[in-house]
């Protein structure tokens, strides 16, 4: 599109023979890696030490991650639309901002209503913004490389979920407190997630002449693994409507809700819940550094698989990870069981990181991903936003974590039969795309 390259590419970026889309994958890394303090992994390693200073309840501190998730499902409906339109650097920028004042304010948090709104926003703005922003941007500048691209995004991810707790967060809590953490974590979010979104972001590689994975002019652009037949333009792209008309639009959704049901929860208590069975506070870095290293170091396999069989089915093993590890967190109750869940779980992560992003992306195109993700979080939301705070009512109420993680089991169990049931669809001969 020759009347639109008068956009001009960074310059940061000197390699002038190497796809710009790169240059998105790597800022994604850096800025995935950046938001983590709104994720519950880390938010773990602050439950014990704040409910020792302030002495809330674990469905109270719980509920803020729930309030985050809601309004990130909600704010995705509305941002995904504007994302397919504009691209994702304001969204990512903005973002960043809000991350950062958001976590300003939890250092300086006294009351249990000013937890609630201030993670509630910063986590909202995490993944409407950066999560959601990132996906569409990588959907957009890769399709046959797509599940590579994605996977190197979500190493950035799980190696922040790993590493910040165990190098910055624990720490700076034993050293000092858990103020300071987030004093920490709020530079972090500033330095590396607003300001690399405003110098490399770009909406879509054909705004600047190119084609996704670099491909040439008059190249065919090939499809995903297991996509249905392209269309001319080199991918199936269903519109919302199209894609609301499939069983596999609904039945993804399903599974995404349910896993992200169990997932996150699991992510805020597997810590004290290791910590309530007597595993010491001094692991609790080293726990999660385990899970989500291991979630880090397993993306890109999961990446290239997806590429090479259908993403459903790789899936589907990523998922059965997560249920064997949730039956030995019912029980681990010392370092050797809280390590052999942290691994298995980490797998089963490090496959649903890129999962989430190529299950529509492969089933539904790029054209409208935006609002297809967007519609589908916001679907998800009444059941995917209550794991945690559920998880806290029943530790509470029953001073155990079991049957929480055992409704978890079963979660998953159905996230599988959903994946199994989800058959790609084919475009209506009629559809636009």
């Amino acid at each position: 599109m020759r009347e639109q390259q008068h956009q001009p590419l960074s310059r940061l970026w000197p390699f002038k023979n190497v796809f710009y889309g790169w240059a998105i994958v790597g800022t994604s890394v850096v800025v995935t890696f950046a938001q983590v303090s709104m994720y519950g992994p880390v938010l773990s390693v602050f439950v014990t030490p704040i409910e020792q200073e302030l002495g809330w309840a674990r469905w109270e501190t719980a509920m803020a991650f729930t309030i985050g998730s809601l309004g990130g499902s909600v704010g995705s409906a509305v941002v995904g639309h504007l994302l397919d339109r504009y691209g994702a650097r304001a969204a990512v920028v903005v973002a960043g901002m809000v991350v950062t004042a958001a976590l300003l304010g939890l250092a300086v948090m006294q009351e249990v209503w000013q937890f609630w709104g201030l993670f509630g926003l910063g986590r909202t703005a995490a993944l409407t913004g950066v999560n959601l922003g990132l996906t569409v941007a990588l959907g957009n500048w890769f399709i046959r490389k797509r599940g590579r691209a994605v996977s190197f995004m979500s190493i950035g991810l799980r190696a922040g979920q790993a590493l910040v707790p165990l190098v910055i967060v624990t720490p700076l809590i034993l050293a000092y407190s858990w103020r300071h953490a987030y004093l920490a974590l709020a530079l972090m979010a500033f330095l590396f997630i607003a300001l690399p979104g405003w110098l490399i972001i770009r909406r879509r590689p054909e705004d600047y002449g190119l084609l996704p994975d670099g491909a040439q002019p008059g190249e065919a652009v090939a499809q995903a693994a297991g996509s249905p037949p392209p269309d001319p333009d080199g991918e199936v792209s269903f519109t919302l409507a199209e894609a609301k008309r499939t069983a596999a639009f609904w039945l993804l959704t399903l599974a995404t809700m349910t896993v992200i049901f169990a997932q996150t929860a699991v992510n805020v208590h597997a810590v004290p819940s290791v910590e309530d069975r007597g595993v010491s506070q001094a692991f609790s870095g080293a726990f999660v550094f385990i899970i989500m290293g291991t979630a880090a170091l397993s993306a890109y396999g999961w990446g290239a698989l997806m590429d090479k069989i259908h993403v459903r089915w790789a899936t589907a093993i990523a998922t059965v990870f997560s249920a064997v590890a949730m039956i030995i967190l019912m029980f681990a109750d010392n370092i050797l069981m809280a390590s052999v869940f942290g691994v298995l779980f980490g797998l089963g992560t490090g496959g649903w990181t890129i999962a989430q992003t190529l299950l529509f992306a492969n089933y539904f195109g790029r054209r409208h991903l935006g609002a297809i993700r967007g519609l589908s979080q916001l679907l998800a939301a009444p059941l995917s936003s209550f794991g945690a705070v559920l998880a806290g009512v029943i530790q509470t109420l029953t001073d155990s974590y079991t049957l929480a993680f055992l409704i978890f089991f079963g979660a998953l169990v159905i996230v599988v039969l959903s994946l199994v049931l989800a058959r790609p669809p084919r475009k209506p001969v009629t559809g636009s795309a």
